[in-house]
């Protein structure tokens, strides 16, 4: 399921974080993907289903609010699957901000230039400034850098971000962990482990929850 250019289906956002590149930014996960890597670490934003529906226009007071808020990344979910709407997304939002663009994709960049996957794919490629591509191989996660494993490339789309000394490729992994009400959000690229030990920390909790609902109910 492609989104229409007027909205995006969104898996989930978050305004406001350091783990996913450089400065303070805020998060777009959209939801689909046609790639189904293993031991990705977002399997609920893999299918092809409905989520969030939300126009561009109005994600941006939301993504911007926090005057911090220095940049946008993009990731999923399979994000070229709705190229059309972050690509509007992104441009909105720079005619409040000067904000900087990085997104993530499973597809190779040559693929997407010469064989674009959805529409709008070149406008989003013209807002990027850093792009990240290529599947994640769980065999070849170095625990290093933005990426996920070393076959992923990073690109750089304009010189917005070559000078501010972030090191995409091999800087040690930072994540925060937001808990929103009774959902918790595992936002960046993680160090190994965090994800198992997150995990249970979430089963752990949901099973204490049902306990007490349990004996409170009766």
């Amino acid at each position: 399921m492609t989104a229409p250019y007027e909205v995006l289906n969104v898996a989930a956002t978050w305004t406001g974080t350091t783990a996913l590149g450089p400065g303070r930014r805020s998060v777009v996960w959209v939801q689909g993907c046609p790639f189904h890597c293993r031991g990705c670490m977002s399997p609920d934003w893999i299918p092809m289903r409905r989520a969030r529906l939300v126009a561009p226009a109005d994600l941006v007071p939301e993504l911007l609010g926090d005057p911090a808020v220095g940049g946008l990344t993009f990731s999923g979910g399979e994000p070229m699957f709705q190229a059309a709407g972050l690509a509007e997304l992104a441009r909105l939002a720079r005619t409040v901000r000067d904000i900087s663009v990085i997104c993530f994709t499973g597809h190779r960049l040559e693929a997407l230039r010469s064989r674009p996957p959805a529409p709008g794919v070149a406008r989003l490629l013209e807002e990027v400034d850093v792009l990240i591509d290529g599947l994640y191989v769980a065999g070849l996660d170095d625990g290093r850098g933005l990426r996920g494993s070393s076959n992923q490339r990073v690109h750089h789309l304009t010189d917005r971000l070559t000078s501010y000394g972030y090191d995409f490729d091999s800087r040690p992994r930072s994540a925060d962990i937001a808990v929103d009400g009774q959902n918790a959000l595992l936002i960046g690229v993680p160090p190994t482990g965090l994800i198992a030990a997150f995990d249970a920390a979430v089963d752990s909790v949901r099973a204490r929850t049902t306990l007490w609902k349990d004996n409170h109910e009766r």
